[in-house]
This record gives C-alpha cells, sequence and structure tokens, in this order.
C-alpha cells in the first residue's frame, strides 16, 4: 500500500517512464515470490534509490522532509567521520556562527567561547570593589565595569601566553590538542602579536585607576607571564594559579581607597587562593592520565585518592578567610547569611564530584561562578545594611 501511494504521488510530478524506472529497485526487494531466489543485497542500491526519488520528488514537501531527515548525519556521524568546527569541538559555539573565519582562532585563544575563567578571575576584584564601598552605599558602577573589560583582557593574556609556552604540551593532551597555537591555526607569532593587543588595551584600562594601583596592577603581569612554567616544576600549580587570579582582591580595594588595609584585604585574597586550590584541583583531575604521560605535575597527581580531604580543608580555610575579612570590615550580618549559603554550595561541588568523570569535574568546576556570585550578593547586603 506504501508503495502505491508513493507511486500516486510521484505520477504527478514525474514522467512516466522515469517513474516507471524509480520503481524497478523496489520490485527488486517486495516483488519477488518466496521461492525466487534474490539477487546479492547491496546497500548502496536502496541509497540510490531514496537519493534519486528524493530529487524526483523534492516539490512535495513531506517526503523532501523525510528523505533529508533520514540521510543527514547525526552527532555521532560527525565525530566519527571528522566533521568538527573550528573549535576542535562537535559542538558549534557562537564564534562559529556570528565572527568571520579570519577572527575565529583568536577569539579561541582568548576562550571567549568559555566565559568561566573571567568569571572566576573577576569575582574577587568584585568582591574587594564593594567592601571597600561607602556603608550603606552602593559600590562604585564605572569601577566595576573597568575591572570587568580587565578581567576579560588579562584572561585572554593568560591563556594566550599559556597556549605559547605549552604549544608542544597541548598536542599531547586530549582536551587541548586542538587549540590554535597547538594545532597550527595559528603561528606563535601571531600568537605574540595577539597577546601585544591584549596588553595594549588593557593598559588603556589600568591607566584609567590611580598611580598605587597602576604599579599594583603592573605587578602582576610577573605572574601571569611565569604561571604556565609552574606546572613543569612543582606539583602545585594550582597554588600558583590562585596567586594570580586572585590579584584583583587586592586591586579591587587599591582602587577604590588608594591603598591596602592589610586586614581586610589580606585575608580575602588567601581565601580566594584556596577557593582556587579546591576548583583547579577537581579541574586538574580531568587531565591527570595525560599529565603522568607528558610528565607535567598537578594537585591532582599530588594528592591522588586523597583529594576530597585536601579540597575539603582548602574550603574551610577560604569560608574562614571570607569571614576574617568580613568581620575586620565590619559588613552587616547579610554577609554571613552567604557564607552559610556559600558553605553548602562549596560542601556539594566536594561531596558529589565523580573525580574520574571528565565531564563531572567539568560541571562542578564551572559551577564556581555560582559560588563567587553568592558571596558577592552577600557583600552587596552586608554593606547595604551596615
Amino acid at each position: 500500500m506504501a508503495s502505491s501511494l508513493i507511486l500516486r504521488a510521484s505520477r504527478r510530478f514525474v514522467k512516466p517512464a522515469y517513474a516507471a524506472s524509480l520503481l524497478i529497485p523496489t520490485q527488486q526487494f517486495v516483488s519477488q515470490s518466496p521461492t525466487t531466489p534474490s539477487p546479492p543485497f547491496k546497500p548502496t542500491q536502496l541509497q540510490n534509490f531514496n537519493f534519486e526519488f528524493r530529487k524526483s520528488v523534492g516539490c512535495v514537501s513531506n517526503f523532501h522532509l523525510v528523505a533529508y531527515l533520514s540521510t543527514s548525519p547525526s552527532k555521532e556521524d560527525n565525530k566519527q567521520s571528522g566533521n568538527v568546527s573550528s573549535s576542535g569541538a562537535g559542538d558549534t559555539s557562537w564564534i562559529d556562527l556570528y565572527l568571520p573565519r579570519q577572527v575565529q582562532p583568536y577569539a579561541r585563544l582568548a576562550r571567549l567561547d568559555k566565559p568561566i575563567g573571567t568569571w572566576l578571575l573577576l569575582w574577587p576584584c568584585m568582591w574587594s570593589i564593594s567592601l571597600a564601598a561607602t556603608p550603606g552605599q552602593l559600590p562604585d558602577f564605572k569601577m566595576m565595569a573597568l575591572f570587568g573589560c580587565g578581567a576579560l583582557l588579562l584572561r585572554g593574556a593568560g591563556c594566550t601566553v599559556n597556549d605559547l609556552l605549552d604549544r608542544d604540551i597541548d598536542t599531547m593532551v586530549e582536551r587541548t590538542k586542538l587549540r590554535p597555537v597547538a594545532s597550527g591555526l595559528l603561528t606563535p607569532f601571531q600568537g605574540l602579536c595577539f597577546l601585544g593587543f591584549q596588553l595594549l588595551l588593557g593598559l588603556g584600562i589600568l591607566l584609567q585607576l590611580n598611580n598605587y594601583s597602576r604599579i599594583l596592577g603592573a605587578s602582576s603581569l610577573l605572574l601571569v607571564f611565569s604561571y604556565p612554567l609552574m606546572k613543569r616544576f612543582t606539583f602545585w600549580p594550582q597554588a600558583y594559579l590562585g596567586l594570580t587570579f586572585n590579584w584583583g582582591a587586592l586591586l579591587g580595594w587599591a582602587a577604590v581607597k588608594g591603598s591596602l588595609d592589610p586586614s581586610v584585604v589580606l585575608p580575602l585574597y588567601a581565601s580566594g587562593v584556596f577557593w582556587t586550590l579546591v576548583y583547579d584541583t577537581i579541574y586538574a583531575h580531568q587531565d591527570k592520565e595525560d599529565d603522568l604521560k607528558v610528565g607535567v605535575k598537578s594537585t591532582a597527581l599530588r594528592f591522588g585518592d586523597s583529594t576530597k580531604e585536601w579540597i575539603s580543608g582548602f574550603g574551610i580555610a577560604c569560608l574562614g578567610g571570607l569571614a576574617v575579612s568580613g568581620f575586620n570590615a565590619e559588613i552587616g550580618w547579610p554577609y554571613y547569611a552567604s557564607l552559610a549559603a556559600a558553605s553548602g554550595h562549596l560542601g556539594w561541588q566536594i561531596w558529589t564530584v565523580d573525580l574520574s568523570s571528565r565531564a563531572d569535574c567539568n560541571r562542578k568546576f564551572v559551577s564556581n561562578k555560582w559560588f563567587g556570585a553568592i558571596i558577592f550578593g552577600g557583600i552587596l547586603a552586608g554593606r547595604l545594611s551596615s
């Protein structure tokens, strides 16, 4: 019955002689008697028939749609055939959709398609700026906007430095082998030029701050440029990343006040370092097998099966530092309520993370943007109520 309906539809749009020729494969497969030996089955015959039929009745929307869907490649087919985007992953990001092809490798070099790093760099800045605000008032929004742009640029510059120094290592790690420099999409010279462009824009932001902040901000570049080398020499590169990523805890206060209050900013800075040790150790568990092969070090390898005990201690130290900083800043009670909520979030991460699953490690790592947001909301509410 199905074949007769198809024949009726095709007669309206196809010459009779051609329609009859299209039915030959059907007769071969369904019109033979059970006693007649069938010729060897060739999958290409059916595929050719489907293609010719779709071609002949393309103006019949229903048949066209079904034929197209049945032959379109799935995500799994794309992976198997090697049809991946320029990012090196099967998923298409906004970079592939909206940016010119010539610009896409630079956007990926700066990790613009992965904003979690920018958030993790920005939150300590926002905490510090908000703590430095006048009691009962909102923080300086212009300053927050400047630090937002600065975090985006500095994170991109750090990723560029990392990819330039690690280009040989990245080719041997599954997660990083298709990064722009490692894969050859960009040459090291192009990466250096892009790095200079990012630093020039960052300098424009830094010059809008006071002199004290300019010196303090410029000094962070030493950490930014040396961090990628740490994994070659120590099992604690995550601690060094913490020193780098949380520099904004010092800089934000200095940009508002023109100086530093050690009783507030040092506990805040230390809490950020401990926080980084939690989330970046979880992150490092994604690459521990590759790191062993390549010969680089991490806290994931250092802690091994004791990772959850270690990061639990780091989490407690992080929350303790935040409590001390808020107390010394004479912040209101809502801040401590946010600390309770943040401790629940941090505990959930540590308790539920499956350190043998790359996907789950990445999910827990990305969720830290909410930890930063909870602390930021508590500081805002506490400062307005103090």
